[in-house]
């Protein structure tokens, strides 16, 4: 193989590699007369199969962050992508598509449905409801016997674990948590980053966190830094 074809080759791996990316991107809020950069002409490439978090004080632009890489907002100025696709140029109906197919979203405050059960709250981003694919999941982070429970009757670890389930019964590509042990006390904020990593390694899962803990982040492969709208 010639130096060229090498080059080629090495380009196409590389490409291929990075499943999120961030090309100079801006998110501007108006805020009255005050113009918020949120984001400020952030770079940033996260490889398939990595285990990345994200910190830094309020208002540094973590959570904006990962509101661009779940398609939930799209940038101000500058180019985001997604397994190469650039999102902005997508309709509204294929950033949902890509949203359903390809994410999994773990909240700091849980968000579940508080009149539905464990397993009720699991099967609502299914688009053909499989319980036995839920209760399979429910099972597998360790909430068997508790499908029928409501979230109010489930501790607050129990609580984070129904929502990671809910995350990944969709089989998504990619995990983006936000804060997942900010409401655990330091026990269950272990089991569930412990859940995080295991997931990671053993299917290959690419997750993001942010987070404020130190002791979340060191279960992570790469700590990403933010102020003020960049990346340090």
């Amino acid at each position: 193989m010639n130096n060229s074809e090498s080059k080629i080759t090495n380009n196409s791996q590389s490409i291929s590699d990075n499943v999120l990316e961030f090309k100079e991107v801006w998110k501007i809020y108006q805020m009255g007369d005050e113009k918020i950069n949120a984001l400020a002409g952030v770079n940033l490439s996260i490889k398939k199969g990595s285990f990345t978090s994200i910190m830094g004080p309020s208002g540094s632009g973590k959570s904006t962050l990962l509101h661009v890489a779940g398609i939930l907002d799209m940038p101000t100025k500058g180019t985001f992508l997604m397994n190469g696709k650039n999102t902005s140029l997508l309709s509204g109906k294929e950033q949902a598509r890509l949203r359903r197919n390809e994410i999994g979203f773990v909240f700091q405050r849980f968000n579940l449905f508080p009149q539905l059960s464990a397993l009720e709250n699991v099967l609502l981003p299914m688009i053909e409801p499989d319980p036995e694919k839920a209760k399979g999941y429910l099972n597998k982070i360790g909430l068997r016997g508790k499908h029928a429970k409501l979230p109010s009757q489930l501790s607050g670890g129990e609580q984070q674990r129904v929502s990671i389930a809910r995350a990944l019964v969709n089989n998504p590509s990619i995990i983006l948590a936000d804060e997942p042990t900010g409401e655990l006390d330091s026990k269950n904020a272990e089991i569930i980053m412990g859940i995080l990593q295991e997931l990671n390694n053993k299917e290959g899962v690419t997750i993001i966190i942010v987070t404020h803990n130190p002791l979340a982040a060191e279960f992570t492969d790469k700590i990403i830094e933010m102020r003020d709208g960049n990346i340090l």
